[in-house]
């Protein structure tokens, strides 16, 4: 029985682990949870599951939980402290660090310092600080999963040992991205895009976050970054490739011509039962892939030209030192914007290098260097919205 600390559990990744749950409940039990403000959605998980901790964003998020569980034998925290705490607890063998954004970095690094198997969910927190996070993994001598489907299917299809993959006789990764709703869409066409019309991905059900850095390419962005962290390569050993079907996941191309491929219908429980169960394979309620009824898988080169944000990631790895961090900062203020209607669909792309091009970039020795250079960022982006000085 592994007991889990569920960080990020009213998201869509939250929710699908959750479902694994369900389906295992001889093999996985829900220690503690986290949410920011979303009550209705966690009271629901704490009558359903009956976790020991829950953790809100909020002391009035927190209050309004208690009240609406009341008489239920649960501890109901709020903030940071309460988040890093939870993720230590003896009772807890895995977490799995789904909480969205910068915000998951601390935690997720505080679950790895107790020694905790983690399954990351969280690109951010490798995006923003990839050598201090690998060094805790290896320090601490954590099993470390990743979550994302791409990289995911990049771990499945590399050798496999008793402490994890390795990339032995690789000679490229294929990093497959489905080329968001726009991908045929022209310049032109992309001026007037809505909010509305990017949150609609055509193969996968996610929140608005990652949803819009999927129809800009820089959720692909941000996964080249963490392909390098995760696997020990830099840009230059990666290949991004549009695959539209979204059924290969991603491969792994080797030494001797070969390229093995993970493959499955786009849902993403396949990679979360996966890293929860892993190294053996446990079911999932997801219909197995039928190629007949597929039929074709298409592939092409990603365009740059209309998709800047791709190439800006791996401008950023090579600039080195708190660059990740200041792009990752810049993209998520010219999101909040965008859903906003404060700037256009392509004004994310125009800001992000602006502010990554502007911001003072030094290196990382600390997670203080990381924090500072985020908040740095993110002003430098709101003055750049107020003022209008990105185009």
């Amino acid at each position: 029985m592994q007991g889990i600390c569920l960080l990020g559990a009213t998201g869509s990744i939250g929710q699908s682990t959750l479902d694994i749950i369900a389906q295992h409940p001889e093999k996985f039990v829900l220690v503690s949870a986290s949410a920011n403000k979303s009550v209705a959605k966690m009271a629901d998980i704490c009558r359903r599951f009956s976790p020991q901790r829950v953790v809100m964003g909020t002391q009035a998020a927190r209050d309004e939980l208690a009240q609406q569980c009341h008489g239920m034998d649960i501890s109901f925290e709020w903030g940071a402290e309460a988040l890093e705490s939870i993720t230590a607890d003896a009772a807890v063998d895995q977490v799995m660090a789904a909480i969205m954004g910068f915000a998951g970095l601390k935690p997720t690094l505080a679950g790895i310092r107790a020694g905790k198997r983690t399954l990351l969910a969280n690109k951010e927190s490798l995006v923003t600080a990839g050598k201090l996070f690998m060094d805790e993994v290896a320090r601490n001598d954590v099993m470390l999963l990743p979550i994302d489907s791409e990289h995911n299917a990049i771990y499945q299809s590399l050798p496999q040992t008793s402490h994890g993959a390795h990339k032995r006789d690789v000679s490229k990764i294929l990093l497959t991205a489905s080329g968001g709703p726009f991908r045929t869409w022209t310049l032109e066409e992309m001026k007037s895009v809505t909010p509305e019309q990017a949150c609609k991905h055509p193969n996968w059900s996610m929140g608005q976050k990652i949803s819009i850095d999927s129809a800009s390419l820089m959720n692909k962005g941000l996964e080249l970054i963490e392909a390098c962290w995760l696997f020990d390569v830099t840009p230059h050993d990666v290949d991004v490739v549009v695959h539209p079907e979204s059924i290969i996941h991603s491969m792994v191309s080797y030494l001797d011509g070969s390229v093995i491929a993970q493959m499955g219908n786009p849902d993403m429980k396949i990679p979360i039962a996966y890293g929860m169960s892993w190294p053996q394979r446990i079911g999932t309620n997801v219909a197995p892939l039928n190629l007949v009824d597929v039929a074709r898988l298409n592939f092409e080169a990603p365009d740059l030209a209309r998709f800047p944000n791709l190439k800006l990631a791996a401008d950023a790895w090579f600039m080195g030192g708190t660059a990740m961090a200041v792009l990752n900062a810049a993209n998520e203020i010219a999101v909040e914007a965008f859903l906003h209607r404060q700037i256009g669909f392509l004004d994310i792309a125009r800001l992000n290098e602006r502010v990554l091009m502007s911001a003072d970039i030094v290196g990382v020795s600390s997670l203080d260097d990381v924090f500072d250079a985020d908040r740095a960022a993110r002003q430098l982006a709101l003055d750049m919205i107020s003022r209008g000085s990105f185009s």
